[in-house]
């Protein structure tokens, strides 16, 4: 049976070589014609580099023509310094270091770069306005979204509001890629009372009438009888997605219920997209870090059957190989990650059959784990009690990955796992920004796109914490 004639609800799931013929399928995605936007010679009429040439990988937008890179600039978690010192000391984003990251990016064919007034606490477009203005306007494209996820921002007057700073901030007099941000977060009264009822959809439909907006789509997270609407509206005529952001990678393909209740397998999500010609913009390729920091035991198998690769590329590689995916969304903090990326993407090596298989494996170990399904967003910050609400959670799936969460004080690495723990846990969050100031005030959960209960983890994490400290049974 074809994808697209599947239920959502039906428990049957493609096989491997159904997997590569259907993502092979969104190849019609690809079609020739680039327009006089960022172009290269290496875009070819199915979408991709030559394989062995050392260059980036692109797709096709069918839409506009873009030839847009695969590998996609993330920019909610830019790099960022400590400014002053003691309580005068600030912390704020390292425009050298965006700055250097961003014509390393350039340099080596990254075209698609994409910001929130949302992220980096409000920091990042300005970041980016400034980092991108350096260089041609017809050399990058730029997405962003609007992010009135407050309810204090739904009037028509605020979300106008934001929507014009974010051109300020980005230093354009056009938007690429403009999305509706977190559609699903809230259901479809947030959905109704953010664009519906003030009229701020139809506004945007208008700009994009009139060219300020080349491509309108939007990002989702949760409900997904928003997302089925929304295909709705565009299979009816009345509302046209020229591209739609998921979250896509090796574990949410087939098990995003068993990560998050409220998740969607991105097979699902992928597949209506695929079915209207709908490209994808991957997000959380990486679920936060979660696939770049994987048990000892499961690095050790990916280094075996390519040792020359990093464990993150497995992942990235999944991500791109649909032929329907656009881009790929990766948060570049640091010019390692940058690096990285561009050997995975510079060319793409699509998966093959065996690899396919390996990865569910791996994905159903990975699901054996007691992670915590922290994406790294940062939604939930910042935090009334100054709790480092990331920190403490990355924390705590790092050490579960690699083995520094004993199960009791008769383990027989014990001591070295507590010691691992502890020291490891002051050394990456302050003592003042730990799980031990939580007072369960619940102001964070709603932000949280994973629908994680923060407040509990970081109440279980703290338990765990005193327990070690104590050296009684954990």
């Amino acid at each position: 049976m074809k994808y697209t004639d599947m239920d959502k609800n039906s428990p049957k799931r493609l096989g491997r070589r159904s997997f590569l013929k259907y993502i092979g399928a969104g190849a019609a995605l690809a079609a020739a014609g680039c327009s006089s936007r960022p172009s290269s010679s290496s875009a070819q009429s199915s979408g991709s580099s030559i394989a062995g040439t050392g260059e980036m990988t692109y797709r096709i937008n069918p839409t506009t023509g873009d030839t847009v890179s695969i590998l996609g600039y993330g920019c909610m978690r830019l790099p960022t310094k400590t400014v002053g010192s003691g309580s005068d000391s600030v912390t704020e984003i390292d425009q050298e270091a965006v700055n250097r990251s961003v014509d390393h990016a350039l340099e080596h064919g990254v075209n698609y770069f994409d910001t929130s007034p949302a992220y980096c606490q409000g920091r990042s477009e300005g970041a980016m306005g400034r980092a991108l203005s350096r260089h041609p306007r017809h050399s990058y494209f730029i997405a962003t979204k609007l992010s009135n996820f407050a309810e204090s921002t739904w009037s028509r007057e605020k979300s106008i509001a934001m929507y014009r700073n974010s051109f300020k901030e980005l230093q354009t007099d056009y938007l690429d890629y403009m999305l509706l941000h977190g559609i699903g977060m809230g259901g479809m009264d947030s959905f109704n009372g953010r664009y519906v009822d003030n009229g701020i959809l139809d506004f945007l439909v208008a700009e994009r009438e009139a060219g300020r907006i080349r491509n309108l789509g939007f990002s989702y997270h949760g409900d997904i009888a928003v997302f089925d609407h929304l295909l709705k509206l565009h299979d009816e005529g009345k509302y046209k997605w020229d591209f739609v952001q998921i979250q896509l990678n090796y574990v949410d393909w087939h098990h995003a219920k068993e990560v998050n209740p409220r998740n969607t397998d991105a097979e699902y999500l992928y597949g209506e997209l695929s079915k209207r010609s709908i490209p994808a913009v991957i997000m959380e390729p990486l679920l936060g870090g979660r696939l770049a920091s994987v048990n000892n035991h499961i690095a050790g198998s990916m280094k075996q059957r390519r040792p020359d690769d990093s464990i993150a590329s497995w992942a990235f590689r999944f991500a791109g190989s649909p032929e329907g995916v656009l881009t790929v969304l990766s948060g570049m903090t640091y010019m390692e990650h940058l690096k990285d990326n561009l050997r995975t993407f510079s060319p793409l090596e699509p998966l093959d059959d065996s690899e396919l298989a390996f990865l569910e494996q791996t994905a159903q170990e990975i699901l054996s784990y007691p992670t915590v399904a922290c994406n790294d967003c940062k939604y939930c910050m910042p935090c009334p009690y100054g709790i480092d609400i990331p920190g403490v959670l990355l924390h705590y799936n790092k050490c579960v990955n690699e083995g520094n969460v004993p199960a009791g004080n008769q383990d027989p690495r014990y001591a070295e796992a507590r010691k691992a723990f502890l020291v490891g846990y002051d050394r990456s969050v302050p003592r003042l920004r730990q799980a031990a100031r939580c007072i369960a005030c619940g102001e964070c959960k709603p932000h949280c796109p994973q629908g994680i209960d923060i407040p509990a983890q970081l109440a279980r994490i703290d338990a765990f914490v005193e327990q070690l400290k104590q050296n009684s049974d954990a």
